[in-house]
């Protein structure tokens, strides 16, 4: 039986608490831990750049805190809403998706940030598509395949499949010619995950895994991928082999976490971290901050935050009442477990350098915004769980 059957329960009995006290509270608490560690974890790796901070030692604090409490409400606003108005929504958010993935390849609007094309560029503050181009994945494929089986009263074909891998594919597309490997890589992991529970036979995860590569050796062979991107292969295969080049963030990202022990050389105080030694140390590499300061156990304690945030999506995924949710919920479970492995896995060096920030903790304005909002998805679909 498919996660897209539904489930026979009896009728939940009428509960006359609030709204507030059906929140899955769990979920709220790990995520406002990891905020939490992020912005210490920021505020250290930023405190003695004047480079990057114009002296201001708590601006990035403050930027960080600001987008958090932006992506709060929008969370809030998400968990609130109709169910039905999100249906509505849906078509709308894959489309501003698309148009702001198309934008950013334009020249003279698209800005080109580390070698890839993904930010707008508007007064005050940069915008990154691709990050809610994931979430606009999720919604529109999670919508296709709902409707198409609640409308005929039957599971997902290989007909609506087909189509919804379709929907996924341009947004897939419009990424790799940024080129943002990473984040293909995390819309790829969203796809395989909710096809995976939509109920088709077992061939088509062969057929996904076949068709990603041979994406990958078109994307080498007709210079999609840039130099640099390559590299990151190489380098992750044999850091060695260009300690001072490719390889150096991993390298100093490693000392830098072999530096932490087990309680770590207390936030503020890591030599490599306030010495400047690990690059895009507040965005991507914001773990070796955690490995450096906190050691083992500050390190340990964001997996654990992690592990428990997955748990709960995965509990509302299979408690959730109709497919819509279901998908969902899957594809935001898929999402941050396979970023937040990416990330951890570049700092250890036993994954490719590919540019994620790390949910919830790395500095990044979109990322956090986009992240709340599925949490805010969640908890929507937890609430419609317990309604009567």
């Amino acid at each position: 039986m498919s996660l897209l059957t539904p489930i026979r329960q009896s009728r939940p009995r009428a509960d006359r608490r609030s709204t507030l006290w059906q929140v899955d509270w769990v979920l709220v608490i790990g995520v406002l831990a990891l905020s939490a560690i992020g912005s210490l974890l920021i505020w250290s790796a930023t405190y003695n750049r004047t480079a990057l901070t114009d002296g201001n030692q708590h601006a990035f604090l403050l930027r960080h805190a600001l987008n958090f409490a932006i992506g709060l409400v929008l969370a809030v606003l998400a968990a609130v809403s109709d169910h039905r108005r999100l249906r509505i929504l849906a078509p709308v958010l894959y489309a501003a998706s698309v148009v702001g993935l198309i934008l950013v390849l334009v020249p003279g609007v698209g800005a080109v940030i580390n070698g890839s094309r993904s930010w707008i560029q508007v007064p005050g503050m940069s915008i990154q598509p691709s990050e809610f181009a994931k979430l606009a994945v999720i919604v529109g494929m999670a919508l296709l395949i709902a409707e198409k089986g609640e409308t005929n009263h039957r599971e997902a074909r290989t007909i609506d499949i087909a189509q919804a891998i379709a929907v996924a594919a341009i947004p897939v597309l419009l990424v790799m010619l940024q080129p943002d490997l990473g984040t293909v890589m995390v819309l790829g992991s969203i796809v395989f995950g909710i096809v995976a529970v939509s109920g088709v036979p077992k061939r088509w995860m062969l057929g996904i895994v076949t068709a990603a590569t041979v994406i990958a050796v078109l994307a080498i062979q007709f210079n999609v991928l840039k130099k640099y991107q390559l590299a990151r292969f190489t380098a992750f295969a044999d850091p060695a082999s260009d300690p001072q080049g490719i390889g150096y963030n991993v390298n100093q990202a490693r000392i830098a976490i072999g530096n932490g022990g087990v309680f770590g050389q207390g936030l503020f105080h890591g030599s490599q971290t306030q010495n400047g030694f690990v690059p895009e140390q507040h965005t991507d590499f914001v773990f070796t901050v955690a490995g450096e300061e906190l050691g083992l156990v500050g390190a340990g304690a964001i997996i654990c935050l992690f592990v428990l945030i997955l748990w709960r999506g995965l509990r509302i995924a299979v408690n959730a009442r109709d497919a819509f949710g279901r998908l969902i919920a899957t594809g935001v479970v898929c999402w941050f477990a396979f970023q937040a492995f990416e990330n951890i896995g570049m700092t250890l060096g036993i994954m490719p350098v590919t540019g994620l920030p790390l949910p919830f903790v790395s500095y990044g304005g979109s990322s956090m915004l986009a992240g709340l909002l599925a949490v805010g998805l969640l908890q929507n679909i937890h609430l419609r769980s317990h309604q009567v």
